[in-house]
């Protein structure tokens, strides 16, 4: 079996290699305001998962000519998706994201727009805007499912039921949009089944590509208390692979795989302390999966 990844999807769709310019436009999320409860999901950062994002500064044209110019030394001929990275990037009202959105596209550079969201922040006009900016570039919408296990999901306060998260992929699907999905592996209370069963799930309701993460402790995080007092154990290489590998056996083979673990910054990162080496990790994780699949 061989997965379609992200790097051929982008060549497919858009005839060159494309890069996404993270961008943060200085939302929060219900789940830190008190709208649904406070202080973020247990793994989240300060930083809303937007770690490599730009600084919010209120100028999306300005975030998006800075994070050009980090990536112009890798890139050549190519193109580039602004990516609404920082928390929940449909927490407003549609006036503001409107007019935040067809900022970002707007540069011929910009040949889509990503945005990252949770589910039951998805109202019909958010999807219905959406759906108009599509007409004029591709839009994509990702979505932190993370797990569909309710237990699970109680524990990390993600602040939905699951149910929530299979209605928005099917609003966002109808509305042809091109939903992504991500999921951890590793998180506490969960095996190989649980992460498996998330990943069918997720396929099953149409999901379009899967983000797969390695559930890592970072500093300052409600995760990292429970992680001192013994709660639970992080994974080691060997058993995220495989885990990954079986996950990865569940999608259908149009599903794009947009990445195959996720990183934290090094300053915050507690443990698996393996995970900081970047380099070797994909490369194991490539090795076993090329041998495996």
């Amino acid at each position: 079996m061989k997965y379609k990844t992200l790097n051929e999807h982008y060549r497919e769709r858009f005839g060159c290699k494309v890069y996404k310019l993270s961008l943060n436009a200085g939302f929060t999320c219900p789940n830190r305001d008190g709208t649904c409860g406070m202080g973020g999901c247990i793994f989240c950062s300060a930083s809303g998962s937007g770690e490599f994002a730009e600084k919010f500064d209120g100028d999306i044209a300005k975030q998006l000519e800075n994070a050009k110019k980090r990536v112009n030394a890798k890139i050549r001929n190519g193109k580039f998706i602004a990516y609404f990275q920082s928390f929940t990037n449909t927490y407003a009202d549609v006036k503001t994201l409107e007019r935040l959105y067809m900022e970002a596209i707007k540069p011929d550079y910009i040949v889509g727009l990503s945005v990252a969201t949770r589910p039951d922040c998805l109202a019909d006009e958010t999807v219905s805007l959406l759906k108009r900016i599509n007409g004029i570039k591709p839009v994509s919408v990702e979505l932190g499912l993370q797990t569909t296990n309710e237990k699970t999901a109680r524990y990390i306060r993600r602040g939905y039921e699951t149910s929530v998260y299979f209605d928005a992929v099917k609003r966002l699907k109808s509305a042809g949009l091109e939903v992504v999905t991500h999921i951890i592996i590793g998180l506490p209370m969960e095996d190989m089944q649980t992460a498996v069963e998330t990943t069918r799930q997720a396929v099953k309701i149409g999901t379009d590509g899967v983000k797969f993460h390695l559930l890592h402790v970072l500093k300052n995080t409600d995760l990292a208390i429970d992680y001192a007092n013994g709660k639970f154990n992080c994974l080691s290489l060997a058993e995220y692979a495989e885990i990954l590998c079986e996950c990865i056996k569940q999608l259908k083979p149009e599903t794009v795989v947009h990445r195959i673990t996720g990183d934290g910054a090094k300053s915050q990162l507690i443990a698996p302390l393996w995970s900081a080496d970047k380099k070797y990790v994909l490369n194991f994780l490539n090795n076993y999966l090329s041998k495996n699949l």
